[in-house]
C-alpha cells in the first residue's frame, strides 16, 4: 500500500505562510508607528535649527518687530543660539483627541547674555518652529491653529515644553 504525503506538504506550507503573514502584519503595524515618531523627530529638529538660526532674521510682524527694536533690541541683532539637544516623552494617551501625546523638549544656551523675557521670547520662536515643521511634515495644517499647537499626526498629537536654557 503507498501512501501519499503531498497533502501534508502544502497544508504545512499553507501554515507557514499564514503564520508569516500574521507575523509581517503586527511587525508592520509596529515598525509604522516607530517611523512616524522618527519623522516627526526629524522634522523636529529641522524646525529647531530654522528657529535657532534664523531667530535674528525672522520675519516679525510689524508691531513686534517694533516692539523688540524698542524694548529687546538684542532680539533683532544676530545671536549665538547653540541647540544642546531636542527630545521627547511619551506622555500617554489623550482621550480628547483619541491619539498618544508626544512632548517635545529643546535644550539650548545662548552666548549673549540675555534676560529671562529674552530667551522666552527666543525659546517660543524655536518651539514654534519645531511645531510648523511637523505640522508641514504631516500635512496638517489645517487641523490645527496658527501657532501649530497642537500638532496632529496619524496616531500622535505633539505638543512643545518651554525651551530649557542651560
Amino acid at each position: 500500500m503507498m501512501i501519499d504525503n503531498r497533502g501534508q506538504i502544502s497544508a504545512e506550507f499553507l501554515l507557514l505562510v499564514g503564520s508569516l503573514i500574521v507575523v509581517m502584519l503586527i511587525a508592520l503595524s509596529f515598525i509604522a508607528s516607530e517611523n512616524e515618531l522618527s519623522l516627526a523627530m526629524s522634522a523636529a529638529r529641522n524646525g529647531v535649527n530654522e528657529g535657532s538660526s534664523f531667530a535674528s532674521s525672522a520675519i516679525y510682524p510689524m508691531e513686534t518687530f517694533e516692539d523688540y527694536s524698542r524694548a529687546n533690541n538684542l532680539l533683532v541683532i544676530p545671536s549665538s543660539v547653540e541647540i544642546i539637544n531636542v527630545s521627547y516623552t511619551d506622555m500617554g494617551y489623550d482621550s480628547n483627541f483619541d491619539k498618544n501625546r508626544i512632548q517635545f523638549k529643546v535644550y539650548a544656551h545662548s552666548s549673549k547674555d540675555l534676560d529671562k523675557k529674552e530667551l522666552d521670547s527666543i525659546g517660543d520662536r524655536i518651539n514654534y518652529n519645531l511645531r510648523k515643521s511637523i505640522a508641514l511634515t504631516f500635512e496638517s495644517t489645517k487641523s490645527t491653529n496658527k501657532l501649530y499647537n497642537p500638532v496632529f499626526s496619524p496616531h500622535y498629537i505633539f505638543t512643545t515644553a518651554n525651551v530649557k536654557w542651560v
